[in-house]
């Protein structure tokens, strides 16, 4: 027996631990059976389940149980990343807590602490993920640092370096100067600042009267100025380019030239060009063949290179020391306020260094073709589409991909450096000190590269490194490649782009069929959540309130394609009202005995409304399965939410309940055989987004140790047991009540009151039906059941008028309500509406609010100008009901 009310605090760990006792979440490499491979994007191993976790592994999850249902041999892949940075700052924050260092320790002695670390508390969002409800094949949880996954990364890299896509080269990182180390885009953070803009004005060489004027939001980098460029059009400086001016300060010569990347509408027109202090810079440099000056240290103090005055100083204090001295030589020609990006690291929060320095990198021009060609060719699609162009644009625009770290924790570099700085690259030491002592003759000392590789080259091999490559392991021949990537479009550049390159690079085939791409999880207002607007929405928190599959089900809801999902609390606390009810309809239908009875055949249910719902939920069938198809999750969960709560139980069991109390005892029994049927399907359907709260309830229905709702067999498409006649008649009724239903609400009728009602001009069916189910429209519209007439004609009485379909339903209000006073207040509200409406038209007319709010804001307005203009229009059409009445 159920209990009263439905408690997911106690259902879904229970639930939980019976699912992965019983190994249904595992895929069977022997199986012939046609696999659906997703491969879980790895969390970082120092994550905590954060709202977007939710959203990405929600829909995951939505997809393998659809797909699991479905027949198919599923495979989500779990496992985490061992995140370099991320992971070396939490283990280093807990020494300095110690009074001890990284530098204290030695590399090797880090290295296992932070192993260590790992054991004991890495991983904690791999449980926060079962708590959310992820059916991962938790047996093949691999980590990124796992020796197989390493000994992958090294092949990866000796393969790559022989074929000379990995070399070593001198160019612009993102430096950031507190971690001492390269980091990748990904983890920069480009913050919007109010700063200034300085005005230099650099003498013309042989023109002592004759400045160029350059400006710079970055007075520190000018003591590494080798050139100023003008654009080749400026007729201002046509006669200076190919001359020299003179660095102040330093006494350098700086070649002039055209350059179409100075922009002459901006600032004087003239760029002073840093080549190793700024990555435009730094191409400009490459194309006029200007002298690269690094004029800071690793911690961005600054180094030998600039005068001796300023060595040793920090980037910033030099920054002032210089401004003061071009004003002391009245080189200074203005300051003005200038608004501009800045880089911060995302960890460190200091500001980013585009730094001149020798690192490893990849060839990701000559690996970006095929992966290009093979979204062209539609190997590999995108969902939505649109993002196909993103992918696109980053792909065919690639830089050479720096792969190096100067840090400890990661996949150290497999290159070992002889004394005379011979480089040799091999997949083990031994391997290394054979290719040394061929070349020299003898042994040598070896010293192996001090540096470890991104994070994402080690999480780029992901797609088969987990199936056991390079090995031709029998999980690789039967899951590679995946069917679908579920991902968010910020790192479709990151990861994206890396698994594709490396897929076809080393499988000869892409890892995965289709990239379905979320987008952002906004607050309530649309806005961006941020530690400083005090919006972060905690996953687990709501799950603790309102139960998982309730989080679930509205991140599902709100997930339309191309979209940010918007989420607030309410929209969570309504979807466990939804859990509510489907759990008290599962209650009424064990009240009344509709027990399960597997040998039920719904082609020979004989009651209309029994033929109706089986066909409804026919309809629901084929469109929940379609939109999962097309990976339209709202839809789906829409679909879902208005056939369980609206057709199933606000009008089907209402209808039914005369039924299951009647005399009638075939009746009630195919009713109770129905609801019972009709409730099983809805679970299974509804089970990808609520898994817990469905599994209980088929257990109760149905189940059983042998018959999980999680792997019993997703519902056919049986559109035979549609019946166009009962769909008629009942979608008829429905019509019927609901109209007066709204009529009612919308003039403030007392529901006590029962009205009495003339049908005019409805045809010999209309009056059949209304005959038929007069004692149901009775009580479900609260109708007076002696005071239902019919007439070929309106009878032109004071009365509220319903149209449905060809018959106008009259209904006279004299006596039940104030009929002055409910027009009064009405009209009061649709004056109010009009208000908020001309309010709303303000804002949106102004093109100042439209051009500078964000667009989120802007759709938000609209939206809400769409609601109020929709609640005038329904009460101005009560009103000139009321008016006739």
């Amino acid at each position: 027996m159920l209990n009263k009310t439905y408690q997911p605090d106690d259902v879904e760990p229970r639930r939980y631990a019976a699912w992965e006792k019983s190994g249904v979440f595992a895929a069977d490499e022997r199986s012939n059976g046609q696999p659906f491979t997703v491969m879980m994007p790895p969390p970082n191993v120092t994550g905590s389940l954060h709202i977007g976790h939710a959203l990405n592994h929600t829909l995951q999850d939505v997809l393998v149980r659809y797909h699991r249902m479905s027949g198919r041999n599923t495979l989500w892949q779990p496992g985490t990343d061992h995140a370099g940075i991320a992971t070396q700052m939490v283990v280093e924050r807990q020494l300095e807590s110690e009074g001890s260092s990284r530098a204290a320790l030695g590399r090797d002695d880090f290295v296992e602490r932070v192993w260590q670390w790992r054991q004991e508390s890495g991983g904690t969002i791999l449980g926060q993920l079962r708590r959310l409800g992820d059916s991962a094949d938790w047996a093949r949880e691999r980590f990124t640092m796992d020796e197989g996954l390493s000994a992958a990364v090294r092949k990866v890299f000796v393969q790559l370096h022989r074929e000379g896509l990995i070399y070593r080269d001198q160019r612009l990182v993102n430096w950031d100067p507190k971690l001492g180390t390269a980091i990748s885009d990904l983890e920069v953070d480009n913050r919007d600042v109010k700063g200034k803009l300085w005005y230099f004005r650099y003498a013309i060489e042989g023109e002592p009267d004759r400045t160029i004027t350059v400006a710079t939001t970055r007075p520190e980098t000018m003591l590494g100025d080798s050139g100023i460029a003008v654009h080749p059009d400026d007729a201002r400086y046509a006669d200076l380019v190919g001359r020299y001016a003179v660095l102040p300060i330093v006494g350098r010569r700086l070649k002039i030239v055209a350059d179409t990347y100075s922009d002459p509408e901006k600032g004087s027109g003239a760029v002073k060009i840093t080549p190793a202090h700024d990555f435009n810079d730094f191409e400009v440099g490459r194309r006029h063949d200007l002298e690269m000056i690094n004029i800071f240290n690793g911690d961005a103090s600054l180094n030998e290179a600039v005068p001796e005055a300023y060595r040793g100083l920090d980037r910033f204090a030099a920054r002032e020391r210089i401004v003061a001295a071009m004003e002391a030589l009245g080189l200074l020609e203005k300051v003005e306020e200038h608004a501009h990006t800045v880089p911060y690291g995302d960890r460190s929060d200091v500001v980013i260094e585009p730094w001149l320095t020798t690192q490893w990198y990849v060839d990701a021009k000559t690996l970006a073709k095929p992966a290009i060609e093979a979204v062209e060719e539609g190997r590999t699609r995108f969902v939505p589409q649109q993002f196909e162009n993103v992918y696109f644009e980053w792909m065919r625009n690639i830089q050479p991909w720096c792969i190096s770290r100067q840090l400890w924790w990661g996949h150290r570099i497999p290159a070992w450096y002889a004394p005379d700085g011979t480089i040799f690259v091999a997949e083990s030491e031994d391997e290394a000190r054979i290719e040394a002592e061929a070349r020299f003759g003898a042994g040598v000392a070896l010293r192996q590269d001090e540096d470890v590789l991104d994070t994402w080259f080690s999480s780029g091999l992901w797609p088969f490194s987990t199936l056991g490559w390079p090995e031709r392991t029998p999980a690789l021949e039967r899951f590679y490649p995946g069917d679908v990537l579920v991902t968010a479009f910020d790192i479709i550049f990151f990861w994206v782009a890396r698994m594709m390159m490396f897929g076809l690079h080393f499988m000869g085939d892409v890892p995965f069929r289709t990239v379905v791409i979320h987008a952002l999880v906004r607050d309530s207002r649309g806005q961006k959540m941020s530690k400083s607007k005090g919006n972060i929405i905690d996953p687990l928190d709501f799950i603790e309130r309102y139960g998982a599959d309730a989080l679930r089900f509205t991140l599902a809801a709100l997930t339309a394609q191309g979209r940010d999902v918007k989420l607030a609390e309410d929209r969570v606390a309504g979807y466990r009202n939804f859990a509510t009810k489907l759990w008290n309809a599962a209650r009424f239908c064990e009240m009344n005995e509709c027990r399960f009875d597997p040998d039920f055949d719904p082609a020979e249910a004989d009651q209309t409304v029994n033929r109706w719902i089986i066909g409804r939920t026919a309809d629901t069938v084929l469109a929940v399965s379609e939109a999962l198809d097309a990976f339209r999750f709202n839809e789906a969960a829409s679909a879902l939410y208005q056939f369980l709560w609206h057709t199933y139980c606000d009008w089907y069991l209402e209808f039914a309940k005369p039924v299951l109390s009647g005399e009638d005892g075939a009746a009630r029994a195919e009713t109770q055989a129905t609801a019972s049927w009709v409730l099983g399907r809805s679970l299974h359907l509804l089970h990808p987004f609520m898994p817990f709260i469905t599994e209980e309830l088929w257990d109760n229905l149905a189940g059983g140790e042998k018959n999980r709702l999680i792997v019993s067999p997703w519902p056919d498409e049986d559109r035979t047991l549609v019946d166009k006649y009962a769909q008629e008649e009942m979608d008829w009724l429905v019509r019927t009540i609901g109209a007066i239903r709204t009529v009612r609400a919308e003039i403030n009728v007392p529901a006590a009151a029962r009205l009495p009602v003339m049908v005019a001009g409805g045809s010999e069916m209309t009056i059949q039906r209304f005959e038929t189910y007069r004692d149901t429209i009775t009580r479900m519209a609260r109708l007076d059941a002696e005071r239902i007439v019919f007439s070929p004609t309106d009878s032109g009485e004071a009365a509220v008028r319903v149209l449905v379909d060809e018959a106008t339903l009259v209904l006279p209000l004299a006596g039940v309500i104030d009929i002055a006073v409910e027009r009064e207040r009405l009209h009061k509200e649709i004056q109010r509406l009009d208000g908020e409406v001309a309010g709303f038209d303000r804002k949106l007319a102004n093109p100042q609010f439209v051009a500078r709010a964000p667009e989120d804001v802007v759709e938000e307005q609209r939206e809400k100008r769409h609601e109020a203009e929709q609640a005038r229009n329904r009460l101005a059409a009560a009103l000139e009901q009321l008016a006739a009445a």
